[in-house]
């Protein structure tokens, strides 16, 4: 094991942990962002939104731009994408790399696209990472270490994944709350970054990074009642295995193999321990509830330190959720 895993707790002290200061957005084109935890009604809510205000809908969903991943993606259905265009959706194969990084770049080409029609572009979702590397831009990360990755894959083959996953806490919990303790490839790039620059992931954004510019931005924020919200989560996550996620699931793992990345993100990867014999149906579902609900409190912590997000009180498929949106963008719209 690497130096890095004997004196973790040592790096951690030495790291200093502020929160980046966000890069200014500035510009005369209106974006509207949407965010909010996962089962809120952020889609429903983009939707109508988008036809009260000549809008298109960017998806800012790190597994939405997987194609062939359907149920467990809750992607806007077939109806909602009728009504309004959708962008960044069913991009690559899920065998395919794709980034933070690739993701800033097409969404910037899709701004450009919806605002030289004269339409006003919504950006919607839960995936924080992606959002800040769109408006606050990315930051140089050091070169791959291709020992200490290995080593690091290593261990959460031996010792499991929470105990990579409690590395990266005590490296930077910041980045560790939007980063879910299951995404193996994604927790272990994170501890590399903060190893190799020694200092934690998310202190690094602030540097060098290249933001957006030309848009004012209007950022609302969906904050929904708990208790209510992980109601909708449990009943939202039953209802992915009752429409044949293990079966899609099945499907994916013939084509790409069980190691393909996006199957290990929320839903499928209950489902493959469905296929693998290592999970009931009743276990997957009770445990891919909670996974829901701690991601979604993960979700809360990481937009609750974003000061600019004005916080809108309930669910996105409200009515009074709907007119206070129409208010707060027409007003941002004419400001």
């Amino acid at each position: 094991m690497v130096a890095a895993l004997v004196d973790a707790k040592a790096l951690a002290a030495a790291m200093h942990h502020d929160e980046p200061a966000a890069a200014p957005v500035t510009g005369d084109q209106p974006l509207i962002v949407l965010v909010g935890p996962t089962g809120s009604g952020k889609t429903s809510l983009a939707v109508r939104l988008a036809e009260q205000i000549s809008g298109e809908i960017l998806s800012c969903d790190s597994v939405a731009v997987y194609r062939e991943m359907e149920i467990g993606t809750a992607k806007p259905t077939a109806e909602e994408r009728a009504l309004v265009p959708h962008h960044l959706l069913d991009l690559v194969s899920p065998d395919e790399r794709f980034t933070a990084g690739d993701w800033s770049r097409l969404a910037r080409e899709a701004l450009a696209g919806v605002t030289a029609r004269g339409r006003v572009p919504i950006i919607a979702g839960g995936t924080g990472l992606y959002l800040r590397a769109l408006l606050d831009g990315l930051f140089p990360a050091p070169p791959v270490d291709p020992a200490l990755r290995e080593r690091l894959r290593s261990l959460a083959e031996r010792r499991g994944a929470t105990a990579l996953y409690r590395l990266l806490v005590s490296l930077d919990p910041r980045a560790a709350a939007m980063i879910h303790a299951n995404d193996v490839p994604k927790v272990v790039r994170a501890v590399e970054v903060s190893w190799a620059a020694r200092r934690p992931l998310t202190e690094q954004w602030a540097a060098g990074r290249d933001a957006l510019t030309g848009y004012r931005v209007l950022r609302l924020g969906l904050a929904s009642p708990r208790q209510r919200l992980y109601d909708r989560i449990n009943r939202r996550a039953a209802a992915m295995f009752d429409r044949g996620l293990v079966e899609e699931t099945a499907l994916l793992v013939e084509r790409y193999g069980y190691e393909c990345r996006p199957l290990g993100s929320l839903g499928y990867a209950e489902a493959v321990g469905v296929l693998r014999g290592e999970l009931t149906r009743d276990e997957a579902v009770a445990r891919a509830q909670q996974g829901h609900r701690n991601y979604a409190k993960r979700q809360g912590t990481w937009f609750r330190k974003d000061p600019a997000i004005v916080w809108m009180q309930g669910f996105g498929d409200e009515p009074e959720m709907l007119a206070e949106a129409v208010r707060r963008v027409k007003a941002h719209l004419v400001s």
